[in-house]
């Protein structure tokens, strides 16, 4: 086991479940669910030891439930055996689909990963993905993914930039870093013209992928993700019109959940009896500010943010001591006996 977070690392990851095991994944998954989570994750990239038959139960139990599977596809190998996989989970089992960050995912190969997606739906698979404005990620140095990572030069690990500090890793930084475990910003593995068109494209929403906060730091995506969709893509690049980047960051992700979550749709738009959630912004001027080594920057042209109705930033600054937001939910099922079941919807 390395590092401080067993959900991401440790050799279980990496080797096919036991029967027992099993039992024990799907019985947390629906008591999850039951407790009224949204969807279901799978973080597939970072289990390289999950099989397709482990894949596809846990789609099975998300159809139980009407959840979405939120899936990190794997990485890439020159093929398409990534998606392939979760789609065919997702055909077998009638479960929807959402496919995260595909330009991380598909990197510079994200035409053809769109369209497949496209092809898939065509299909009748319910299938939907995102995209954030960035060509470089973020993750858990402690993971599988860099299992190798003895292997890369000294070029490569100079890619690499610790999120708590700042710093450019080195040989010595970064092993000395996955024993102890956190977070860093990766390599710009796919081009800024990849992200375009993952940002552009009329399948996919966006979404920001943040990750908490070390020192009040992470990828700058955590800060500036749709400042940057909003300031670049439309204002200067005029790849997207104003209203159709809104719908992407609004509308269609509270559509994705609205079906087991009915209070999502009162999200992602305006009308009257909708959730006050607003973000006044200024598109002449908003863009994000915020760099890979220096992420923790507000961005521009936001000068008030209303949260269920409660003003949270005004004038562009945090008013300290308010909290308007509250938990988002699907119903809590109770089971008071096998076999005997009830729900509690959550308005909010």
């Amino acid at each position: 086991m390395l590092g401080r977070n067993p959900g991401l690392s440790g050799e279980s990851l990496a080797t096919e479940l036991t029967p027992a095991q099993q039992t024990l994944l799907r019985g947390k998954v629906a008591q999850g669910l039951d407790e009224g989570a949204l969807a279901v994750g799978f973080g597939i990239a970072y289990t390289p030891g999950a099989t397709q038959q482990e894949i596809t139960a846990m789609f099975r139990l998300a159809t139980e439930y009407g959840a979405t599977c939120h899936v990190h596809m794997r990485t890439e190998h020159g093929d398409f055996s990534n998606l392939e996989e979760v789609v065919r989970a997702a055909n077998d089992s009638g479960a929807r689909l959402h496919i995260v960050h595909i330009n991380s995912s598909a990197r510079d190969r994200v035409s053809q990963y769109l369209e497949r997606i496209l092809a898939a739906r065509v299909a009748g698979v319910d299938v939907t993905t995102e995209a954030y404005p960035y060509n470089r990620g973020s993750t858990l140095i402690e993971s599988h993914l860099f299992n190798d990572w003895e292997t890369y030069s000294d070029e490569e690990f100079a890619q690499y930039i610790w999120v708590e500090t700042g710093e450019t890793l080195t040989r010595e930084t970064f092993g000395r870093y996955r024993a102890r475990g956190g977070t860093l910003i990766s390599p710009p593995a796919y081009s800024e013209e990849s992200v375009r068109r993952a940002v552009t494209s009329p399948l996919t929403m966006i979404a920001s992928d943040g990750m908490w906060l070390i020192n009040g730091r992470a990828h700058p995506r955590s800060f500036g993700t749709y400042s940057r969709v909003l300031g670049r893509y439309v204002r200067e690049q005029k790849a997207l019109t104003m209203m159709e980047a809104l719908k992407k960051m609004t509308l269609l992700p509270a559509q994705r959940l609205e079906t087991r979550v009915p209070s999502m749709r009162n999200k992602g738009r305006m009308r009257a009896g909708a959730d006050a959630d607003i973000v006044v912004f200024d598109p002449d001027t908003i863009i994000d500010r915020g760099t890979f080594s220096n992420p923790a920057q507000s961005p521009l042209g936001i000068p008030y943010v209303v949260v269920n109705g409660v003003l949270t930033i005004d004038g562009g600054k945090l008013v300290r001591g308010v909290a308007g937001g509250q938990a988002v939910r699907a119903a809590q099922v109770y089971r008071d006996a096998p076999g005997t079941t009830w729900e509690t919807p959550w308005s909010h």
